[in-house]
C-alpha cells in the first residue's frame, strides 16, 4: 500500500502525463476525496456529467507524491475512468 503521510490538503493531482486530474481535500480509507471545485474538470476522453459533487481515486493509482502534487501511474483520461462517487 501506497504512503499517504505525505498527501496534504490542496495538492494537486496529476496524470502519469502531467495533466491535472484534480485537487485533494483529504484522505479517507484507501482513496484519495477530491474537492468539489474540480467536479467538473474537462479531461480529454472523459465524458458525463461530473459536477457538483465530490469524487474519489484511489491510492493504488498513486505513483509518486512529488512536491506538491500526486502523481498516478495512469494519465489523467485514463484515471479518470476509475473515478469512483462516493
Amino acid at each position: 500500500m501506497t504512503d499517504t503521510s505525505n498527501i496534504r490538503e490542496h495538492m494537486e493531482v496529476i496524470g502519469a502525463d502531467g495533466v491535472h486530474l484534480g485537487t485533494v481535500d483529504k484522505i479517507e480509507g484507501d482513496r484519495i476525496k477530491l474537492t468539489k471545485a474540480d467536479s467538473g474538470a474537462q479531461i480529454e476522453g472523459a465524458t458525463g456529467s461530473h459536477e457538483g459533487h465530490h469524487h474519489y481515486v484511489s491510492i493504488g493509482l498513486i505513483a509518486d507524491v512529488e512536491g506538491d502534487k500526486v502523481r498516478l501511474s495512469a494519465t489523467a483520461a485514463n484515471a479518470f475512468m476509475f473515478i469512483e462517487e462516493k
